[in-house]
């Protein structure tokens, strides 16, 4: 991308009359920052590459950050479904198995930009409706229970996939994007970050002694130490995260083996001792995923209704991630098609996580696209040879299951940086609009407060067993509606695309950033588009346009 170039006005003839200049504080006091489309300081944007013994490193160091929010959906749902350490081995295994997949078929024919598809917790709700409706001990073993819920949550996947599938290839999720502007970029992919601040200092209290040291020492090794020790700058810069990672996951197993958590709760054990995962005592050595490795898949229309709002809730999520990453990497905003097919795409992959047996749909994840930031490293072929680490370590389960022994509240102090950066990517866009019209700074403020606001009350008043505040006679409705409103990003959308639409939008279309936004929303509207989104292969003659 290129950045925006400054505009001058040829000097007035001489004798001319005009008003008389109006004086700038901002000007008296020192310089001012034109709106940019390139983010300063990124190393490599999405189509340059650094060196391959570099790309290996920076994509092992994407697969352990998306690692942590695998196996936190893991020990979520696993155990209520009555599975056992083995069976969350293999659970695992198989996200990582199907984010692989995924995240190459993105790369590849999706949005293109360097994204890792992981799990959405988007479908957390939906799964504890089936759990609740299988825990009234019409089983004799527990593992018998785990087979059936598992069963009926690949049932449900399977019919959900259409939602995307049909929004996505229909170009019905396109149409949404085409009147989107900057004012509703800002709180979309703002909020995509914030709504997950459970992620981040509250997991990491479970376990301070830990967690906090890692927040900490990230912060002092990747953004002072570097200024200290220039040598040092560039491995610093990109690798402290790994460095990081390993001296505190190395303290945390002196204190375990120390005996330091003996006579503590069994929540501070589970959350603080190495060794209290059981994954590397359980997992296989070689397990390859198979389509239909749980059995038949069972379809009740109930479970599938209620995860129609999951299916829809995590289109939005990853598409405030998809306008973060392309910042992150160097590329224009993604053009509404792109993001179209991307979600039409996602439904695919939320099949084949069906047949394959995962327990939730995917979605782009956001801590990866802070990589990126964090890094300065934009660039699609590291994305793509991290999945090579997240499918290796899915048949080997051995070696994937010690590093997902690593306790959560290490993940939780990197995801403290990482989900502040896409925040702060979010905000960016607002350059892009007038920051001084009152209009604007309505829209972005009530969309960002609502958004936040709505989907916390929705998470504090939802139980353990998934019952939310709306609770009417029906299952699948209730279900629906919980999931939809405990979505930051689908009610900043719902907000900020009915205000910034309604709230004279013909007169606004210069405050809104319309000139700048429109030429990337359509297919031929920057040559750059071809550039960044266009298939690897010439595909164009044989698929349909709204494919492409």
């Amino acid at each position: 991308m290129v950045e925006t170039g400054h505009h001058h006005q040829h000097p007035p003839a001489p004798g001319a009359v005009g008003p008389p200049p109006i004086s700038s504080m901002a000007v008296s006091r020192g310089p001012t920052w034109p709106p940019a489309e390139q983010l300063h300081h990124l190393q490599y944007c999405i189509h340059s590459n650094p060196s391959w013994h570099e790309t290996v490193v920076l994509a092992f160091q994407h697969y352990i950050v998306m690692l942590g929010t695998t196996v936190l959906i893991a020990n979520t749902l696993v155990p209520p479904m009555g599975g056992d350490p083995g069976d969350k081995a293999r659970v695992i295994q198989t996200i990582l198995f199907m984010s692989g997949i995924n995240t190459l078929l993105q790369t590849l024919i999706g949005t293109r930009l360097p994204t890792v598809m992981g799990v959405s917790f988007a479908y957390v709700l939906p799964v504890l409706s089936i759990i609740r409706d299988y825990n009234d001990g019409q089983f004799d073993t527990e593992k018998q229970r785990f087979r059936h819920t598992i069963r009926t949550v690949q049932g449900s996947l399977i019919i959900s996939s259409f939602v995307n599938i049909i929004i996505g290839y229909g170009q019905a999720w396109g149409n949404l994007i085409r009147i989107f502007s900057p004012i509703i970029v800002v709180p979309v992919v703002t909020v995509t970050s914030l709504g997950l601040f459970l992620r981040g200092f509250p997991l990491l209290a479970n376990c301070v002694e830990i967690g906090l040291p890692m927040l900490i020492l990230l912060i002092v090794s990747q953004q002072y130490l570097k200024m200290a020790i220039p040598r040092m700058h560039m491995i610093l810069e990109r690798y402290a995260l790994l460095v990081c990672l390993a001296l505190i996951w190395a303290f945390a197993a002196i204190l375990t083996v120390s005996g330091a958590y003996n006579n503590v709760s069994v929540a501070t054990k589970q959350s603080c001792r190495t060794d209290r995962s059981f994954l590397m005592s359980s997992a296989s050595w070689i397990s390859i995923p198979y389509p239909f490795q749980w059995g038949t898949p069972i379809f009740r229309a109930s479970h599938v209704f209620g995860m129609f709002g999951a299916a829809i809730v995590a289109s939005a999520e990853s598409t405030g991630v998809f306008f973060a990453a392309s910042r992150l990497a160097g590329a224009t905003a993604p053009p509404a098609h792109v993001v179209s097919r991307s979600v039409g795409l996602q439904g695919i992959g939320v099949l084949l996580e069906g047949i394959f047996g995962s327990i939730t749909g995917n979605t782009a994840c956001v801590e990866n696209v802070g990589l990126l930031g964090l890094t300065r490293i934009g660039s699609r072929r590291v994305i793509q040879i991290s999945t090579g680490f997240m499918i290796f370590f899915s048949i080997f389960g051995k070696f994937g299951a010690f590093f997902a022994s690593i306790p959560l509240p290490i993940f939780a102090g990197i995801y403290c940086i990482l989900l502040g950066i896409v925040a702060a990517i979010g905000i960016s866009f607002i350059q892009f609009s007038d920051t001084n019209s009152m209009r604007n700074i309505y829209i972005i403020g009530v969309s960002l407060f609502l958004s936040l606001s709505i989907a916390q009350y929705f998470y504090s008043n939802t139980t353990r067993a998934g019952y939310g505040p709306v609770r009417t006679g029906g299952g699948w409705f209730n279900d629906i509606l919980n999931t939809i409103f405990a979505s930051a990003p689908l009610v900043a959308i719902i907000v900020a695309t009915i205000l910034d639409n309604t709230l004279e939008p013909r007169k606004a279309i210069n405050e809104r950033g319309i000139p700048w936004w429109k030429p990337f929303q359509h297919r031929d509207g920057d040559g750059r588009n071809e550039e960044f989104y266009s298939f690897p292969l010439r595909m164009d003659g044989y698929l349909p346009t709204r494919f492409l």
